[in-house]
């Protein structure tokens, strides 16, 4: 696997797509991620408790599903170029907004609006991209694209770490800072073209189809992809979570320790992500998510019960490969599975739906550990309850990726364009 040579092995409008999409979803995770740093010091300054903060999070989550509904209509009905201008625009208007809210209502208000057009982002970028890229690396930079999350999660941590350690700025200085990724629309407007998939796809001379009749016509496919996305949501959200909780709480880890661990899980995941990404594409997108979901389960001991901090390490490091790398073959698998007519609203609309799903993964997690698995002394035993819900999980994964292969072969070798101009447009 040779990734500079992929990457020069791309056209010019294949490489500026790919790189505007990875930074799209990159500092749309980045900005999603700066609120989680800064819970307790939000809830300080509004004078609200911590739970009334966290539910900001889970608020940006509910709402993701329908930017993903209402981008992606508008992705394939005008185009894959404009919308994630328009998108880029919102999120980081409302990330700056956030920095000056007055009250705590507004603050809420703020990122549901927010959640919106975060939801809006993934599904428009990894269209775009998927479609400007050669089939044979469709693969490699799937991973890639995913893994923009956790780089995500990692630019927010470093800023988290400057602005509060040599700034007197506070929490709202980092929501000025999340306000940044708007310039990445001075890129797009003047680099990335138009799909050549959609513009195939809307010169067709074939009957035009209704958006609302393509749906009704692909229901099953919609359905199977949410609770495809549910278990695989379920399975970032119940690995990540509440991991850093469990080091601290149960472990007895200093902050850094956990932060330490948690940061190399993170590099483990953008491996991993990268690695069965390409897998995917000499061996077939289900097999690697099948593999890696298996061998995650095997690390769970590793990863949950391991007797020191070193091996906890490791354990971190390896379950997070095998979880990202299954996430890595999301990207191309999902626009693969997709009607060509949808792919704009499809991919994302159903990874939104499946995150809206899971969002209470953490919370069902701590509440299992507090009444089914207490230590024997007293306290929550998250280590138990965190295993028990991976394991339920992984098989789940594992079940319904094989359940796929009867619904809708997969199609890791399908040429999006010649595809788009034999068929009719929504």
């Amino acid at each position: 696997m040779n990734l500079a040579r992929a990457f020069a092995e791309l056209s010019p409008t294949a490489r500026k797509t790919f790189v505007a999409s990875f930074l799209g979803w990159t500092l749309d995770a980045f900005d999603f991620f700066l609120l989680t740093f800064v819970v307790t010091r939000i809830a300080g300054d509004f004078r609200r408790g911590i739970p009334e903060v966290a539910f900001a999070i889970t608020l940006t989550l509910m709402c993701r599903p329908l930017g993903a509904l209402i981008f992606g209509w508008v992705a394939d009905r005008f185009g894959r170029r404009t919308p994630p201008m328009i998108d880029i625009a919102l999120y980081s208007a409302l990330e700056l907004a956030t920095a000056f809210a007055p009250s705590f209502t507004v603050f809420l208000v703020l990122r549901a609006l927010y959640g919106v057009a975060m939801g809006g982002e993934w599904g428009l970028g990894a269209a775009l991209a998927m479609e400007a890229l050669p089939t044979k690396d469709r693969g490699l930079f799937s991973g890639i694209l995913q893994e923009g999350y956790m780089v995500g999660y990692l630019l927010a941590a470093l800023a988290f770490f400057a602005v509060m350690s040599w700034t007197p700025w506070g929490w709202r200085g980092l929501f000025v800072i999340g306000a940044l990724p708007a310039l990445l629309i001075l890129y797009v407007r003047s680099q990335v073209p138009e799909s050549a998939a959609w513009l195939a796809h809307r010169r067709s001379t074939a009957p035009r189809v209704p958006w609302s009749q393509s749906l009704r016509g692909h229901l099953l496919l919609i359905v199977y992809a949410i609770a495809f996305m549910a278990a695989f949501n379920f399975l970032s959200h119940g690995t990540q979570d509440l991991y850093a909780t469990f080091l601290e709480k149960q472990r007895g880890l200093a902050p850094a320790g956990a932060t330490a661990i948690s940061a190399l899980a993170a590099v483990g995941a953008i491996v991993g992500g990268i690695c069965a990404g390409a897998f995917s594409q000499r061996f077939g997108r289900r097999y690697a998510i099948i593999a890696c979901a298996v061998v995650g389960a095997a690390l769970i001991p590793l990863w949950a019960f391991a007797p020191t901090a070193a091996w906890l390490a490791v354990g971190g490091f390896a379950m997070q490969f095998m979880v990202q790398g299954a996430w890595g073959v999301i990207p191309a698998h999902l626009n693969e599975l997709s009607p060509a007519g949808m792919r704009g609203t499809f991919p994302g609309f159903t990874y939104q739906i499946g995150n809206l799903i899971s969002a209470g993964a953490a919370q069902l997690e701590a509440s299992f550990a507090q009444s089914h698995f207490a230590l024997p002394g007293g306290g929550a035993n998250y280590g138990a309850a965190m295993a028990t819900i991976a394991a339920i999980v992984f098989a789940s994964v594992i079940v319904l990726t094989a359940v796929g292969y009867a619904v809708k072969p997969e199609r890791r070798d399908a040429a999006f364009v010649p595809e788009a101009a034999a068929i009719s447009s929504p």
